[in-house]
């Protein structure tokens, strides 16, 4: 009745009755995706902001900064190269061995770094959840932005070592390596805005993730050609292994950067996998924005 106040207890037993209500984004289909795309591009210049922190933070006070970003991979490079190519032979069977392991490494870093970064960045921006309001996607996004910058400066010491080598020439089979990079960065988002979500709730996401990506490293062929594994396979599993969408984006940046000079066989249909790929991952991209948005409005709670 109008002008009868609850007390404290009346207010608390009436809150109790009510049924209870997810705090996440209400809506479905793509009419709510597109409209958070919107709010994310309204806040584009706090994206950059975050990725341009997030840089700076992770070589901050460091002599050598960004050159950092370099030294990992090659040295990652160089151990292989030595131990796996000439200790283990390898490199007898691979023409050209650095720059075939250079090309699949740098294209499956910046999966690792995506996915990996992804995943702990709303709990490393808990303070930034907890009091402002902003579209969540942005820190797993920015996440992304900074490993796309990371993986741009390998590149370009993918490029130069491949002239060096003489495996780089141009041609068609370049856009190989663009549809590598494409379905790499579809999926690695996807997966990476899926598990910052699940992080906030289980923080033993982001460990079990660390583990499980560098498993998944040799899981893919940038070790060894790729029919070095299907060979030993049942053709079912074979066809498992080979349209794993990390491991056709590993083959299309060495069919671009290592294969034109290279007398090994190419994977049939290598264009049309990368295709239902990516047509696969954008869709896997949008269900992975659905459940962020489900679970994004308890975020502060559980931080």
């Amino acid at each position: 009745m109008a002008g009868i106040q609850e007390s404290p207890a009346q207010r608390i037993e009436r809150l109790d009755s009510l049924p209870w209500e997810g705090a996440g984004s209400p809506g479905v289909g793509i009419g709510r995706t597109t409209s958070q795309l919107v709010d994310i591009w309204r806040h584009r210049e706090l994206l950059g902001l975050l990725t341009r922190r997030e840089l700076k933070a992770r070589y901050k006070d460091s002599t050598l900064g960004f050159f950092w970003s370099l030294i990992k991979p090659l040295t990652q490079l160089l151990i292989y190269a030595i131990v796996v190519g000439e200790f283990l032979g390898a490199a007898r069977n691979v023409e050209n061995f650095a720059i075939y392991l250079f090309a699949g490494l740098t294209i499956y870093l910046l999966f690792s770094e995506v996915v990996g970064g992804a995943t702990s960045s709303i709990i490393a921006n808990s303070g930034l959840v907890k009091k402002v309001y902003l579209p969540r996607e942005i820190f797993p996004l920015s996440a992304v932005g900074s490993a796309i910058f990371n993986f741009l400066i390998q590149f370009v010491i993918l490029l130069i070592a491949a002239a060096v080598f003489g495996t780089l020439t141009f041609g068609p089979h370049l856009l190989y390596g663009l549809g590598g990079f494409a379905v790499v960065l579809i999926y690695a988002t996807a997966i990476g805005i899926l598990l910052s979500a699940l992080n906030v709730y289980l923080r033993d996401v982001q460990y079990l993730v660390e583990v499980v990506l560098m498993l998944f490293m040799w899981g893919t062929p940038i070790l060894y050609h790729w029919s070095f594994a299907t060979d030993r396979m049942p053709p079912w599993l074979a066809e498992i292994y080979l349209n794993n969408p990390v491991t056709l984006a590993v083959i299309g940046f060495q069919e671009a950067f290592w294969a034109p000079t290279s007398d090994a066989e190419p994977l049939p249909l290598l264009a049309l996998r990368l295709l239902i790929a990516g047509v696969v991952g954008v869709a896997l991209l949008f269900g992975a924005q659905r459940v962020f948005s489900r679970l994004q409005g308890n975020f502060a709670q559980e931080l």
